[in-house]
């Protein structure tokens, strides 16, 4: 059975991993996957109840990650519809290739930790597009964003889906994250930053712009602003939500969400029909990335199934007699990222290694959250942020690889040696 359980999980992979050869949609694969791989446990297990019950346990965990997914994306493509994200944009004016690069990399990493690593890559290639007309300098710069937005989400609780994953699961407390990964992450984009700048000189063009003849009513900028801080300060807020009540991150969230609604609802009020659908949320709920969504659900819903049948436990005890190193381990969780989707990575380590074993705030959940965070850039398809920049932009994985993917893995290097010095010397 666990045997059978595994080769599932392992074509699968495969199938994810060769998504574009094999031109089958990799949330359509997951789900598959998943229910297998639950299915042949149920059907070989003596007592049906037994895994029934795992399966409603798993299900109610992995149910918090989603509903965070969803209110968090909802919440974002209200900001967009509103044109919110026009206040940042507007505001950059400079031609010169030096400064534009600091803008890009600070907005990408701070912007991260705020709203997630994915939308920030959305976000700010759609900038870029607007402020950069020559390919070569836009693709230099989508890579510094995909770097800059795997560490600026590896720092915060609502960053990155797999710093979220060990939040909710109580691996890590927002505010110890935060403090602790802050200076590693800074430094895995500032290294790939400092050497970039060397070869990133000179001006850039501007695209011509097309401006519209009409002007924007009186009530646009001011509903602009309305919803763009309404929006971030939401966000914000999660993680105080939490600690002051003790309820997980997706009530935050959903109660966020429920107040952006009403606000939107308000302000939108006046508008005929056809001219308010497009401020709704349930536009917005349409324009998620639902199969995003769909992907984490069968994958998770994968792992549950090895962790279930025992087999995470005994990876966990091959990893410790191999590599011994805890050190060794998590970086080496990490490189694999680039590879394989940091999602079900993190996911197996949860799985492999229990809150008795690391208690909560553990050094090893930190390092894991930095590694598998910033691992993920050192390859494009390592990253959801990656995949979305390939996707928008259509950069080649080969030039990627040479450009960029040398400059994510010193970075990497660097974070994750600051971090191990980091408590070493002062306990941090």
């Amino acid at each position: 059975m666990a045997i059978a359980i595994i080769i599932i999980f392992i074509l699968g992979y495969l199938a994810i991993a060769f998504e574009h050869t094999i031109r089958l949609n990799k949330a359509a694969t997951a789900l598959v996957t998943g229910v297998l791989c639950w299915t042949v446990y149920i059907l070989f297990a003596e007592d049906k109840e037994v895994v029934t019950g795992q399966l409603s346990h798993h299900v109610g965990e992995l149910s918090q990650i989603l509903f965070f997914l969803m209110g968090a994306m909802t919440i974002v493509e209200l900001i967009d519809a509103h044109d919110g994200f026009e206040i940042v944009t507007s505001r950059i004016t400079t031609t010169s290739k030096g400064k534009l690069l600091w803008i890009i990399a600070l907005l990408s990493f701070f912007f991260s930790a705020v709203l997630d690593n994915l939308t920030t890559t959305i976000v700010m290639v759609s900038l870029v597009r607007k402020l950069v007309a020559g390919k070569n300098d836009r693709w230099m710069l989508v890579g510094l964003i995909i770097i800059a937005a795997n560490a600026g989400g590896a720092w915060s609780p609502i960053g990155d889906v797999t710093t979220t994953m060990l939040w909710i699961g109580n691996q890590i407390t927002a505010a110890n994250i935060m403090i602790k990964l802050i200076v590693p992450s800074l430094v895995c984009l500032l290294v790939p930053l400092l050497c970039m700048r060397f070869v990133f000189k000179g001006t850039i063009t501007r695209p011509v712009q097309e401006y519209d003849n009409g002007e924007p009513g009186p009530g646009s900028s001011r509903q602009r602003n309305i919803v763009f801080f309404s929006g971030i300060t939401v966000l914000l807020m999660v993680p105080v939500f939490k600690t002051i009540t003790h309820l997980p991150p997706f009530m935050g969230i959903l109660i966020g969400l429920g107040i952006i609604w009403i606000i939107t609802e308000i302000m939108n009020s006046s508008k005929d029909e056809e001219d308010r659908k497009t401020y709704t949320v349930s536009y917005a709920l349409r324009k998620i990335d639902t199969p995003s969504i769909l992907f984490f659900l069968g994958i998770l819903l994968a792992i549950t199934a090895l962790e279930s049948v025992g087999q995470l436990t005994l990876a966990s005890s091959w990893m410790d007699k191999t590599l011994k190193d805890q050190n060794l381990i998590v970086m080496s969780i990490g490189l694999l990222s680039s590879v394989v989707d940091n999602v079900p990575l993190v996911a197996a380590a949860q799985g492999m290694y229990d809150l008795n074993t690391y208690p909560t705030d553990h050094y090893f959940w930190e390092f894991i959250a930095y590694c598998t965070g910033t691992g993920g850039s050192i390859l494009i398809i390592g990253s959801a942020a990656g995949i979305a920049a390939m996707g928008l932009e259509k950069i080649d994985f080969i030039w990627y690889l040479k450009k960029i993917g040398w400059l994510a893995l010193i970075g990497y290097f660097a974070g994750a040696i600051i971090y191990i010095l980091q408590h070493k010397l002062f306990g941090l």
